[in-house]
């Protein structure tokens, strides 16, 4: 019986080894995975204090490049020029990407399975395929090639990736909670805003986001799209790389970076305040 104990342990303590062992292994792993990730971006913020006109070698530490930038820069104008383009496509892709998810899933139809099918064509073609394809189509239809444009190449690109979503998010909502609602006398309008609506939000926001990632940061479509007189910040950048990247880059990224992780700083503490006071109540009920 001793015997058979003692080899239960050593096979427990065994077992634990390697599951410690794993689990080093494991953030071993995950440190080199995040490192590769971040370090280039720990560059690009170093070299915006770079007192050297390239990034080649370091020279020394300056705040010369963050004066230029607030003072003479022209990039702003750039960046003002992808902030408007990506909010109106996420507004136009989440006000036609909610509604076609809503038809997909609640209304059977002639051509339902093809045209769910055809949402996958825009993610999976390559970006220089759709935008001959979009320059193309506005070249036919004589439609100037400008602000508009990009706005509607972007919101074709959003669409897609706003239906899969919402899609996802239709699935696990409790269709009984509108029908109780229209049983207890609202309308299907005052349903959709107070009972629907509410409830798809959480997918709403994840669209928005996903959109306004997506059409900030495009290049290739918005290459091909884009007019003389509107161009946006990613499409500058890549023409100052035939002349040379100036340190102003570096430091106008470096700003976007710090503003993203005081928004993802502020969502955080915003969710943990809302948890505690979800809590709270919770006690209080009790």
């Amino acid at each position: 019986m001793e015997a058979v104990n003692q080899a239960g342990t050593a096979r427990l303590s065994k077992r634990l080894r390697r599951k410690r062992a794993g689990r080093r292994w494991g953030n071993v792993f995950a440190v080199a995975v995040f490192t590769f990730i971040y370090i280039p971006i720990a560059m690009m913020v170093l070299f915006s204090f770079n007192d050297q006109r390239t990034n080649y070698y370091w020279n020394g530490f300056t705040l010369e490049w963050y004066k230029y930038l607030f003072t003479q820069s022209d990039l702003w104008g750039y960046l003002v020029v992808s902030l408007i383009v990506a909010v109106a496509s996420v507004i136009l892709s989440l006000a036609v990407g909610v509604l076609g998810a809503m038809g997909l899933m609640r209304f059977e139809f002639r051509l339902k399975k093809l045209i769910s099918n055809s949402l996958y064509i825009p993610i999976v073609i390559p970006e220089v395929v759709l935008g001959i394809s979009l320059l193309m189509l506005f070249e036919v239809a004589h439609f100037p090639l400008g602000y508009w444009s990009m706005i509607l190449a972007h919101t074709t690109f959003c669409i897609p990736f706003v239906v899969i979503i919402m899609r996802g998010r239709m699935a696990g909502m409790d269709m009984s909670v509108e029908e109780a609602s229209m049983d207890l006398g609202a309308n299907r309008i005052t349903t959709f805003f107070k009972i629907t609506l509410p409830m798809l939000v959480p997918g709403i926001l994840s669209s928005a986001f996903m959109s306004f990632t997506l059409s900030i940061d495009d290049v290739i479509i918005t290459n091909f799209v884009t007019g003389p007189y509107a161009t946006t910040l990613p499409i500058k950048i890549l023409s100052m790389v035939k002349v040379g990247l100036k340190p102003e880059v570096n430091a106008m990224t470096t700003v976007m970076v710090v503003v993203l992780i005081l928004g993802i700083l502020a969502n955080n503490a915003v969710q943990a305040l809302m948890k505690r006071r979800a809590l709270t109540n919770k006690k209080s009920y009790f």
